[in-house]
């Protein structure tokens, strides 16, 4: 009997046997196809790189630039890699960033807080020559992009938030306007360990997820996508909720889409309309119907249009509306 091979290589063979690990590959082709380039972008300098961010980014210098921040779960090609060429097609320069401890993404800062994550994700737009640009950001993305929005108003010109409970506060959960009671129960539930939590986080977030799950696959994707950082992924949670209250959230100066599932569990509509109310007429909802949480995936169709329309309209158009159903 032959002896077993090397760990590298039996690493290599069960990586090569993935099947996340393949959809990540097939994932990564397609935003090279549609024009964009990895790049690493190392804070402060590359000499003593504390914190790197890494970015899918035009090839050619970006004319008309919008960022698009991921939520928790993959990284930031599974999420995005509907919209790269309705985005294109449309006249846009997606630039899609992994977040801090997300994807390629990491820090050796203690600062879990939004706002390292909007500095963080500011000053590698700034080392690409990237000053003013559109900003789009689906649940946790959109608590960094609403903070990038508020400490950067001279750059971020226009904010779509998909699904992204800003405006919740750490009693909400107490009182019972979520699945979960505690921000320990929230982060064992959006960063799951086994097929299990998976399992549940799925069924919380599609309104029609699939109806069979195997373990073998969800071993898989946790081992693929969801094994790294889970240590700094739940102080994102602690930092992000603890303490969270209303009455400390800036008021935005840009022009906001707010967008949300009609079905969402992890942040109920309840949500979007009480960011509606603290923005003071300067946004316009659009609550999607037969979609949960995952919105962006369950309907990337009508979220890509909400997308287009609202940052392809004039300025003097962008006005407050009624809620509108799609």
């Amino acid at each position: 009997m032959p002896p077993p091979p090397p760990p590298s290589v039996a690493r290599k063979a069960a990586c090569f046997l993935s099947f996340a690990a393949a959809r990540d590959r097939c994932f990564s082709r397609r935003f090279l196809a549609a024009g964009l380039r990895p790049l690493a972008v190392h804070l402060p300098d590359a000499a003593d790189p504390v914190t790197t961010v890494h970015m899918w980014v035009p090839a050619s210098p970006p004319r008309n630039p919008l960022v698009l921040l991921h939520g928790f779960g993959a990284s930031a090609t599974w999420q995005w890699y509907p919209y790269l060429r309705p985005l294109i097609a449309a006249g846009f320069d997606p630039i899609v960033p992994d977040l801090v401890f997300f994807g390629n993404s990491c820090s050796r800062l203690p600062d879990r807080s939004d706002m390292f994550q909007a500095w963080s994700i500011k000053a590698a737009l700034d080392s690409i020559g990237v000053k003013r640009f559109g900003l789009v950001g689906v649940s946790y993305g959109g608590f960094v992009g609403y903070r990038m929005a508020a400490i950067y108003p001279d750059a971020v010109e226009r904010v779509a938030l998909v699904c992204a409970g800003v405006c919740l506060e750490e009693k909400d959960l107490a009182d019972g306007l979520f699945p979960v009671a505690s921000v320990d129960e929230a982060a064992a539930l959006l960063v799951p360990r086994r097929p299990d939590e998976v399992r549940r986080l799925v069924r919380l977030t599609f309104v029609r997820p699939p109806p069979i799950m195997p373990s073998c696959f969800l071993w898989d994707y946790i081992k693929v996508m969801g094994s790294d950082h889970i240590q700094e992924k739940t102080e994102l949670l602690h930092a992000l909720i603890s303490g969270r209250d209303l009455s400390t959230l800036p008021k935005l100066k840009q022009k906001t889409l707010i967008v949300w599932g009609e079905q969402d569990k992890v942040f109920p509509v309840e949500l979007a309309h009480r960011l509606k109310r603290h923005l003071q007429g300067n946004s316009r909802l659009s609550v999607i119907h037969n979609a949960g949480h995952a919105v962006n995936l369950e309907k990337p169709n009508d979220v890509c249009k909400n997308i287009i329309d609202f940052f392809q309209e004039p300025p003097a158009a962008v006005e407050a509306s009624d809620e509108e159903m799609v």
